[in-house]
């Protein structure tokens, strides 16, 4: 019997929040959070899951101009919660994992490494872990580069966060999408000499999974990159309720 052939034909970007951070020299920084919604032809699959309401503020950072959840973008798309198949974990920083808990019916996938260093009570992910760690939970732990469906990869992209992970999505009109996620926060960055953002754990690891990303993109010919804090690319891209496919 042939296999069902499963692959990303909607990619949903969701815009979570902007905000504008002030910088010396009457200059500005605008960041973006997101997630996304890969929907194949049998499955809802998100990627990340965004900042829980329940994060304190800090209070040097301003409030952002916009915000809204996970739950709110999949509303709107007439989806609840238990809609959703799988959540791709992209690391476990609290502004990815913060709704993780509402989807605990989901299969959750994540880089071994990375679960293993989480799970040991590492204090970087300890502070969001009651939203990821969560009870009874269907784990899929794989390991490096990996094909989850045809058309859909997870790539192993460690330098923010050991055992980070990028994707790429295969669309059938827009050919292949990058999601950089924490790889590479903002379009400045993508550059083989880059610099490590403040939160990256490893400088060296990062640039290596720049440049692995890089020589991708254009092996790949991938015509978009998304950039996941960088709030200046966010306006110029298609966002949810429109997709790309």
């Amino acid at each position: 019997m042939p296999a069902i052939d499963r692959r990303p034909y909607r990619l949903y970007l969701f815009q979570l929040s902007t905000t504008t951070i002030p910088l010396p020299g009457n200059r500005s920084l605008r960041l973006s959070s997101g997630c996304y919604l890969i929907q194949t032809s049998e499955e809802n699959i998100l990627v990340d899951t965004g900042l829980g309401a329940d994060y304190p503020k800090a209070a040097n950072v301003p409030a952002p101009q916009s915000e809204s959840t996970v739950l709110d973008h999949l509303a709107k798309l007439n989806l609840r919660p238990a809609d959703v198949d799988m959540v791709i974990c992209t690391h476990f920083d609290p502004d990815h994992v913060g709704y993780n808990d509402h989807f605990s019916g989901a299969e959750f996938v994540v880089q071994q490494e990375h679960f293993a260093i989480a799970r040991s009570g590492h204090a970087r992910f300890a502070e969001a872990r009651h939203h990821w760690d969560i009870p009874k939970a269907r784990w899929r732990l794989v390991d490096g580069d990996t094909e989850l469906l045809p058309g859909l990869e997870l790539l192993d992209t460690p330098g923010h966060a050991p055992g980070h992970q990028s994707v790429l999505v295969r669309l059938p009109q827009s050919g292949p999408v990058l999601l950089a996620i924490d790889a590479v926060v903002l379009q400045a960055h993508f550059t083989a000499d880059r610099k490590a953002w403040p939160k990256d754990n490893d400088e060296a690891q990062a640039r290596a999974s720049t440049k692995k990303l890089l020589d991708l993109a254009k092996r790949e010919m991938v015509k978009l990159v998304v950039f996941h804090h960088d709030g200046a690319q966010w306006p110029t891209l298609k966002l949810a309720p429109e997709f790309y496919e």
